[in-house]
């Protein structure tokens, strides 16, 4: 018995219709980076720390996403607004804001680090829920990479000494980074013991559903509404 075998024939909706099967396969990948269901925004961004941390994509896109906050409603020039928003100029002044606890938080955090800390609640090393001076685990292993690396060698010191003592909160080490004037742009481990203390663990005691919703691309720059006097300046 002759068998014919009727020759498959892809017709350009065939065709359209497993481009479209591919790419929503990639799309869901992405989502589910590592197993949490969040898009990585900064994904092609280089990794911010060398750590042995099955984590550190996460951690990565926690910081990228924390910066791109900060600069949009701390980075902007108050002397010349026509300038770009300036992600050092960010850092200083958010930093200054911590040591006075004069961060609204409700106003900075955008809606895609909102879903950021959802992901990294579900990391068990991360948090400490008994700690008196702050959520976040200082016994992590992410923290003991950061004490290792951190390059600034005075800065290194009181980490570690604030390390000793489990007490490394921002109540504590905030002042000794705001008079340091080092730059965390120059030192990714340091700008991701920033991220993870002094925004993403304040997060804790925010009520973020009370939050009104926000969308992806916030422009808002309300920077100039700080009412702390010390911000944006050395003293």
């Amino acid at each position: 018995m002759n068998l014919k075998i009727k020759p498959q024939i892809f017709t350009p909706m065939k065709s359209i219709l497993k481009i479209v099967i591919l790419s929503l396969t990639v799309v869901l990948f992405n989502c589910k980076k590592d197993g949490y269901d969040l898009t990585f925004k900064y994904a092609s961004n280089p990794v911010s720390y060398a750590c042995e941390n099955n984590n550190n994509n996460l951690y990565s896109e926690a910081l990228y996403s924390f910066e791109n906050d900060i600069l949009k409603y701390y980075g902007i020039n108050k002397r010349n607004k026509n300038a770009l928003p300036n992600l050092n100029t960010a850092y200083k002044t958010f930093i200054s804001n911590i040591v006075y606890n004069n961060i609204p938080y409700e106003k900075v955090i955008s809606a895609h680090s909102i879903e950021v800390f959802k992901a990294l609640k579900k990391d068990g090393d991360l948090w400490d829920a008994e700690s008196p001076n702050s959520h976040l685990n200082f016994n992590s292993n992410i923290i003991s990479c950061i004490a290792k690396n951190i390059k600034n060698e005075n800065l290194k010191t009181t980490f570690n000494s604030l390390l000793s003592v489990n007490n490394l909160s921002s109540k504590l080490f905030g002042p000794a980074l705001r008079s340091s004037k080092i730059s965390p742009l120059s030192d990714k481990h340091l700008a991701s013991y920033i991220a993870l203390e002094m925004y993403y663990s304040k997060l804790f005691d925010i009520d973020l559903t009370k939050i009104p919703s926000k969308q992806a691309e916030d422009t808002k720059t309300d920077a100039d509404k700080n009412e702390d006097p010390h911000a944006g300046h050395d003293h």
